[in-house]
């Protein structure tokens, strides 16, 4: 009598944050369209489960994951979501964010970063602690990190550069602590990869759609990261190359 043995899935898997639009959504369907297992993660109900339907309605293998990155309790449920359905998680992508409130720096106060930090730098930090387990159970786990050039203090000092046009105290802050929590990451987890994609100015509506790329040039980092295995860890680039800190 032969035994039966079960194939191992070796479907590629990763959970991205905001992704009900934009670039976490842009993200998703390349992803997907791969042949990757996504998990959709949105904070909207509604929103991310539309996302997830149009998605799958085009052939991609989507779950919609309800996820609020400022939540312990949803990102909880969320480790639980993914866990039903798979034994690993070989990418997270960190890609909620927020702008918060654009008023000049001498308008600003505490309360004012607060919120954004919460998103920018407390989320992808609660995220991923919660996902370490399911991330060391992949052969090659990586989590790319959506930065920005503004969250560079090279770039930010740059007058050839657009980003150092826009004086603003929480965006800005919020990504260079991004940039330097995930650097602090790469060194400590030598076993995951963690690195920074910066989208460029990419029209979605934290800018007002006002960004001069489409949102699939704007994933192109994000999506180079995300697929590339084996590959390095500690990166900060864009579309185009490196970037520096």
């Amino acid at each position: 009598m032969s035994e039966t043995r079960s194939t191992p899935d070796t479907t590629t898997t990763v959970l991205i944050t905001g992704a009900n639009k934009g670039l976490g959504y842009e993200t998703a369907r390349r992803l997907g369209e791969l042949g990757w297992r996504v998990f959709l993660g949105a904070r909207d109900d509604l929103r991310g489960r539309e996302a997830a339907e149009r998605l799958s309605a085009g052939g991609a293998d989507v779950t919609f994951v309800p996820l609020d990155v400022t939540s312990d309790d949803s990102v909880t449920a969320a480790v639980r979501t993914v866990r039903e359905r798979t034994d690993r998680l070989d990418v997270l992508v960190n890609n909620a964010g927020i702008t918060g409130e654009l008023i000049g720096p001498e308008e600003t106060l505490p309360q004012h970063l607060i919120p954004v930090f919460r998103v920018n730098v407390f989320g992808p930090v609660r995220v991923t602690h919660a996902f370490l387990p399911l991330l060391r159970a992949a052969h090659d786990p990586r989590v790319v990190m959506v930065s920005s050039g503004a969250g560079s203090l090279t770039i930010t000092s740059d007058p050839q550069r657009k980003e150092s046009t826009f004086p603003h105290l929480m965006y800005p802050s919020s990504k260079a602590a991004l940039n330097m929590i995930t650097t602090q990451y790469a060194k400590a987890i030598p076993g995951v990869r963690f690195n920074l994609a910066d989208p460029g100015f990419t029209a979605t509506d934290l800018n007002g759609h006002r960004g001069t790329q489409t949102v699939t040039e704007g994933t192109d980092a994000i999506v180079e990261f995300a697929t590339t295995s084996p590959g390095e860890t500690g990166r900060y680039r864009d579309r185009d190359g490196a970037l520096p800190w």
